[in-house]
């Protein structure tokens, strides 16, 4: 008899709804040459090849930053940097071609792998690049000639979205041709940037050696504003690491996200699985950096239904909540205040006023449990206290068996039956003796 795996069931349903909010979506992703040289680089195109398979449209560009200096080193020659570009003159871009060149290929030939130990086994990945990218030089700057490091002049955006409109995969790396017929070199978070905006994609994603943004606690920042990136980056700068991949990623990401690209990925390069874990779980497992919060407060309407059914059916099970049958949400769904995470219902909770005796029951407060550590259940309250106070009702009263201590903590103080309005007094179950807690408005 095969043993079933609960494990493997809850997570396929829990990215189920993810599979499908990404299918056609376009999404560029960064990869660094930190990330292209660790030995987790395998898994990583696997991920990207998934990705493709389940219908998102990808632009994979690349950087060779480790690998130049390498190349440069092994022959004996050193560029100077100025503000963090490298000056790249005639010698030195015959290297980074070079090393450019070669990570193209060999980035080519991972996702051209059809070997039968590889997840996508059999399935048939196209790989384009081209000249999509048409540079000029970066010019003079206090004095200095950076020669041929060069900028975007243009992009056949066009060009590229037919390409991914085939459902291939568009790479590009740091060198770019110009009208002229000269080679320059580009940073990598500069390309990845501009493709993201004049793309107009759904996210950009990157890759650094940490799992994330560290905040001054030591922990993964899980979503930041852009100032706050900002701020991430200026510590970056003060601790002389912003040649690091977190700095340049956050660079591209700030500008990005204030451009209308609505979400910006940082996630670990050495993780396996990191980009399936950030993209379709719940909860993620980097940064993301976004022009608003991911969750939404609002009211509920006739399309949350289902969702709230799922995330109170646990709840009924254990006897928290009293059981809601779809018919009974359909008549009372616009009472329903909930939290929605991407475009998932993480919590919900219900305003029931008895106008007459000025005072309203909060019900069916639910929070799915990984989400249970943050304040929502607090930010649920306030958003209904405020909705008592517009229909100028005085209290608001719960009955709960399991979360007397939270309502307490609140401001909640118990009462008892004769305390509830007459049309809940006659209901009450005396048998299931829930607690009445009372907060004024």
């Amino acid at each position: 008899m095969k043993l079933r795996s609960t494990a493997l069931v809850k997570g396929f349903r829990q990215s189920a709804p993810y599979v499908n909010a990404h299918s056609g979506k376009t999404v560029v992703i960064m990869l660094g040459g930190e990330a292209i040289a660790d030995p987790n680089f395998a898994n990583i195109v696997n991920d990207i090849a998934l990705l493709n398979s389940l219908g998102l449209q990808i632009v994979v560009v690349y950087g060779a930053r480790p690998q130049i200096s390498h190349l440069l080193t092994s022959q004996g020659y050193t560029t100077p940097y100025h503000k963090g570009i490298r000056v790249t003159d005639a010698r030195a871009l015959e290297l980074v071609k070079q090393a450019a060149g070669q990570l193209q290929l060999d980035i080519t030939a991972r996702f051209s792998m059809g070997l039968n130990n590889t997840p996508m086994a059999g399935a048939q990945i196209n790989v384009i690049s081209g000249n999509f990218i048409i540079a000029q030089p970066l010019g003079i700057d206090d004095g200095i000639d950076y020669y041929h490091t060069g900028r975007i002049r243009r992009i056949d955006i066009d060009g590229i979205q037919r390409q991914l409109n085939q459902h291939s995969i568009v790479l590009l790396g740091p060198v770019a041709s110009s009208v002229t017929g000269e080679c320059f070199n580009l940073t990598s978070e500069e390309v990845a940037t501009q493709l993201a905006i004049r793309l107009k994609a759904d996210k950009l994603i990157g890759f650094c050696s940490e799992q994330g943004v560290i905040d001054l606690d030591g922990e993964v920042a899980s979503e930041m504003l852009p100032n706050e990136a900002e701020t991430a980056l200026q510590r970056l700068i003060e601790a002389q690491e912003d040649d690091c991949g977190t700095a340049r990623f956050l660079r591209g990401a700030v500008s990005a996200c204030r451009a209308g690209v609505p979400r910006s990925h940082l996630i670990s390069y050495k993780e396996d699985g990191a980009l399936i874990q950030e993209l379709f779980s719940l909860d993620g497992i980097g940064t993301q950096i976004v022009m608003a919060s991911a969750e939404k407060v609002r009211g509920a309407g006739i399309d949350d239904i289902g969702g709230i059914l799922d995330l109170i059916y646990p709840l009924e099970q254990e006897g928290i909540l009293v059981r809601r049958s779809r018919e009974q949400l359909e008549q009372e769904i616009e009472q329903f205040t909930i939290i929605e995470r991407d475009g998932l219902i993480i919590a919900c909770a219900a305003l029931y006023p008895f106008p007459d005796e000025k005072i309203a029951e909060m019900a069916c407060v639910a929070v799915h449990p990984d989400f249970r550590d943050g304040d929502r259940g607090v930010i649920l309250l306030n958003r209904l206290r405020q909705q008592a106070k517009e229909q100028r009702l005085k209290h608001i009263f719960v009955l709960t068996t399991r979360s007397v201590h939270w309502f307490l903590e609140q401001g909640f103080i118990e009462s008892d039956v004769e305390q509830l309005p007459m049309a809940k007094k006659a209901l009450y179950n005396f048998q299931r003796r829930s607690k009445i807690l009372v907060l004024a408005v």
